[in-house]
């Protein structure tokens, strides 16, 4: 029985999106390109950004020719989806100067997660599963006219906090959620504090060079008092039910630089209340920052990786002084000092799947006893991404799939979780994520 496949979407030279007559949904693994199967495509959510590509050119699916095709007169089409969704396929495209241009150039795209897109049965469709239940990312929850006004209100009265006017324009400016949620009282909010950082991530979102793809939101560029933390902290937990406050955000560095200061704020939040869920996004580089963190009453913490091999690892973070070594001590260290410990897996079509990078993470959850992974899309240009990499990272394997590893993990490792959203300590003992909702059942 022939299977079914979504048709291309395409972007002519006027900006107009259509499904193209003659050719099929292709999609982008790793450095290859392969068709995309009704099986393997979601209705895309709510929230989904959908766009062309700029300077591309579109490639489909020739079905009588069996393989894939430049489209020499439409521009490629993608999606950026909403959080709490993998996508399993990179949009295919190609451009017109050929490879991928040399580091630093002016042609990269800014730092989203392009994710392939195509049409079937009347609907827009995405190469993508839902990776989390939680539903904290719905775009009803989301509406400035309602929020813009809290946000005023907050900073009105708490006028003399820097912290609060920092996070006022990721609210409005740069439409972090985490922000909103703050000014909104609910779910989790931020507590960025650190200006600086000792890796130089290719895809940072904070900060890049001027000569390469603009950051996504300018770097906080001072230091919370531990009373300026309080006041978001001590409210947030105080009267929010299961409420988070976070360490570690989009808008800084990494927070462990500033490790005994972190230490005294939550000594501090544990001296004035008990409640709610105090937690820490970090690179991990720092395990005796992380110690006196976890000690002072940290309740969960969540590492960030591309990758558990080291090679794969540092062409992305491109660390400066620390090792991969490092961060997965500081995994270890978590989970021995009680936290909730997961790692923040940045996944990439094409090379998270590959055999050796799916052993190698099967291997760190053996040995550290991780309690959950996020499958988290790696926000940035595949070219720049790609290009970084090791040439001999594809050497003999091909990708199993994003979907397929996730299901693999988990009939792995029953009791891991698998999702996308932080969990409130509530929720630490059982898992939300089943095999059957990661399969779309």
């Amino acid at each position: 029985m022939k299977r079914i496949m979504p048709s291309l979407l395409v972007c002519d030279r006027e900006g107009n999106i259509f499904d193209h007559p003659e050719f099929k949904m292709a999609g982008q693994s790793g450095r290859g390109v392969s068709p995309v199967f009704a099986e393997d495509v979601m209705e895309v959510p709510e929230g989904t950004k959908v766009f062309f590509l700029p300077e591309s050119l579109a490639v489909g699916w020739d079905e009588k020719a069996g393989g894939p095709r430049t489209l020499k007169k439409y521009r490629a089409v993608t999606a950026m989806l909403q959080a709490g969704y993998a996508r399993c396929h990179l949009p295919a495209a190609e451009y017109p100067e050929g490879g991928p241009p040399p580091y630093g150039c002016h042609s990269y795209l800014p730092l989203w997660a392009y994710c392939s897109v195509g049409w079937l049965g009347g609907k827009l469709v995405a190469s993508a599963f839902r990776v989390d239940p939680m539903e904290h990312s719905e775009t009803c929850h989301y509406d400035d006219r309602v929020i813009a006004p809290r946000v005023r209100e907050k900073v009105k009265e708490y006028s003399q906090n820097r912290l609060i006017s920092h996070l006022s324009r990721c609210a409005l400016e740069y439409h972090c959620f985490a922000a909103k949620n703050f000014f909104m009282e609910r779910w989790e909010a931020p507590l960025p504090t650190a200006p600086a950082c000792n890796a130089a991530c290719i895809g940072c979102i904070s900060l890049q060079p001027a000569d390469c793809c603009p950051a996504s939101q300018e770097r906080i560029t001072f230091i919370p008092t531990v009373e300026e933390l309080c006041e978001v902290a001590i409210p947030h937990l105080e009267g929010v039910e299961r409420g988070i406050v976070s360490f570690g955000q989009g808008c800084e560095g990494e927070p462990l630089l500033n490790g005994s200061h972190l230490a005294e704020a939550v000594a501090e939040f544990r001296r004035r209340t008990q409640k709610g869920t105090v937690h820490l996004n970090t690179n991990g580089s720092l395990p005796s920052e992380l110690q006196k963190v976890a000690r002072a009453g940290l309740d969960s913490v969540r590492i960030s990786a591309n990758s558990a091999r080291e090679e794969t690892y540092n062409a992305y973070y491109r660390p400066r002084t620390y090792k991969f070594a490092d961060v997965e001590e500081s995994i270890g260290l978590a989970v021995g000092e009680g936290l909730y410990t997961a790692l923040n897996y940045l996944v990439f079509p094409g090379v998270t799947d590959l055999a050796d990078e799916f052993e190698a993470l099967c291997a760190l959850v053996e040995r550290t006893g991780l309690n959950m992974v996020h499958f988290r899309n790696l926000s940035i240009d595949p070219r720049l991404y790609l290009g970084a990499l090791p040439e001999d990272l594809w050497r003999g394997q091909r990708p199993l799939g994003i979907k397929k590893c996730a299901l693999a993990l988990k009939k792995r490792f029953p009791g891991l979780e698998i999702g996308y959203f932080n969990r409130p300590r509530e929720a630490f003992g059982a898992p939300l994520t089943t095999l059957e909702f990661l399969k779309g059942k």
